[in-house]
């Protein structure tokens, strides 16, 4: 008999339990047991006042950013809207099912009152929760950065000559002094000339022939699980190798352990990175930027000329010898050079250099650091160690996308740190949710494997299903 629809009046009595109806396997009950957000009120009891108002309880706001950006929602007025809808948001954030809802602003006012610093507090107790739970190793670390889209359209920058009477102007000019003190050598005439009057501290940087308004997101990458140890924001312009050595002691305060290894891309690989990292007698897997200069313009590089400290001369490809020149009092280099007569009437000349007074070398103080941090990369272990860079780091911001990270939701550049530090936060919290109760346990090597054997299983049961319904065959067996 068929059923007939009949209409809803609601009861007039519910018997409702709002823990029964969020299911045992859900994600966010095991987020949940994961935060703990009580050490807010300590750091935050100096922003809000003694009398007034009762506000909101800060870690309750703390909850509502991570859902906004776990789940990526477009806005925080929809996030807002949507939360009355959802059982398990409702259950997350202590919220019983017929309790008002906070308007969005109260979300942006937290933020403006409370700064980065508690954002960067979240994010480093969540690293050293993954610590507790043995997912980082923090010896060995991967190192990259990737470009953050800014929320202001290119039709925002202007010419600073042609708006000296705005009013903006005076605060346009600031923002550049600024740039100039935190020293983006990198940032080029056109960042100093011109400025975006939506977001100022956006940086015009050049990716594949296109110009865009972006921020740059700096990352360090634990070995272990991929657990994300240090997440910082400067202008887009910001070269990669003036941040090394402040991402290397982020991760070392917050993991406490001394790095032994650095892994990253040949942005990295600048003299003074290979001097300074090995000075602490880190391994420097980082690709040679000289190197790669050199291949480009198909000439010798320094590493094909041996010196001879005992008569301090340079030995090129061919057995000649380079003696020492000239000294560079400004940049503190010693300049070895050929004599122009036998380099013109060198066989291997095309090959080495097309200057017509012969080739030189420079020799900078430290230079054996240097020569050992380029052998390190060039070594087995730093080959393999780059190839795995590739794919480890790619993977780290690929599954930030998830998150919302390549695009800026707000705008100055405080706002898109913090945004950057809740999106590594939210991706290190996934982390130890998957892996942190495998890892705690004595077998927990045992299970991960067998967890891994159960997805495969899984795989070819769905390549089985495939196969059978692609060769129009109905299977035998039921899975």
């Amino acid at each position: 008999m068929t059923g007939v629809e009949s209409p809803n009046n609601g009861k007039l009595f519910y018997k409702f339990n709002l823990e029964k109806k969020v299911r045992q396997n859900h994600p966010l009950r095991k987020l949940k047991g994961l935060l703990n957000l009580d050490f807010m009120y300590g750091l935050l009891k100096d922003k809000y006042g003694s009398n007034g108002n009762v506000s909101v309880p800060p870690p309750v706001i703390m909850k509502m950013m991570i859902l906004l950006f776990l789940y990526n929602v477009r806005s925080e007025r929809e996030m807002m809207e949507t939360i009355q809808e959802r059982l398990d948001w409702l259950w997350f954030l202590g919220y019983d099912i017929d309790e008002e809802v906070l308007n969005h602003r109260v979300l942006s006012k937290a933020r403006k009152r409370w700064g980065e610093d508690i954002f960067k507090e979240l994010f480093n107790r969540v690293v050293k929760q993954a610590v507790e739970a043995g997912l980082v190793d923090g010896e060995k670390i991967f190192v990259d950065a990737s470009l953050v889209e800014a929320d202001a359209s290119k039709n925002s920058v202007k010419k600073l000559d042609d708006i000296k009477l705005d009013e903006q102007y005076q605060e346009l000019v600031k923002r550049l002094d600024e740039r100039a003190k935190e020293g983006v050598e990198g940032c080029g005439k056109i960042n100093q000339e011109h400025i975006s009057s939506t977001d100022p501290d956006a940086t015009i940087t050049s990716q594949s022939g296109v110009r865009n308004l972006s921020y740059k997101v700096h990352r360090s990458v634990d070995d272990r699980k991929e657990i994300i140890t240090s997440c910082s924001v400067p202008t887009g312009s910001v070269n990669e190798a003036h941040v090394l050595e402040k991402t290397i002691a982020e991760h070392e305060e917050v993991v406490e352990a001394k790095v032994k290894t650095v892994v990253a891309d040949s942005k990295y690989g600048t003299t003074e990175n290979y001097n300074a990292l090995k000075e602490r007698g880190i391994k420097t897997h980082i690709k040679d930027l000289g190197a790669s200069r050199v291949r480009r313009g198909e000439v010798f590089g320094k590493e094909r000329f041996a010196y001879v400290a005992e008569r301090d001369v340079y030995i090129c490809p061919a057995g000649k010898e380079l003696q020492r020149r000239s000294w560079n009092r400004n940049r503190k280099w010693m300049k070895y050079r050929i004599d122009k007569e036998q380099c013109a009437i060198c066989e291997l000349r095309s090959q080495c250099t097309n200057d017509k007074n012969g080739r030189s070398i420079s020799r900078l103080p430290g230079d054996d650091l240097i020569t050992a941090g380029r052998q390190d990369a060039a070594s087995e272990d730093g080959i393999k160690d780059l190839k795995r860079r590739q794919h480890l780091m790619e993977r780290s911001y690929a599954y930030g996308k998830r998150f919302g990270y390549k695009r800026a939701r707000w705008r100055a550049l405080w706002r898109v740190s913090i945004q950057q530090m809740l999106v590594a936060t939210v991706q290190n919290l996934i982390k130890i949710s998957q892996y942190g109760d495998l890892e705690s346990k004595a077998d927990g090597a045992l299970i991960l494997k067998c967890h891994r054997l159960g997805f495969l299983w899984q795989n070819l049961i769905h390549w089985h299903r495939v196969t059978l319904i692609t060769l129009n065959l109905r299977p035998k067996l039921e899975f």
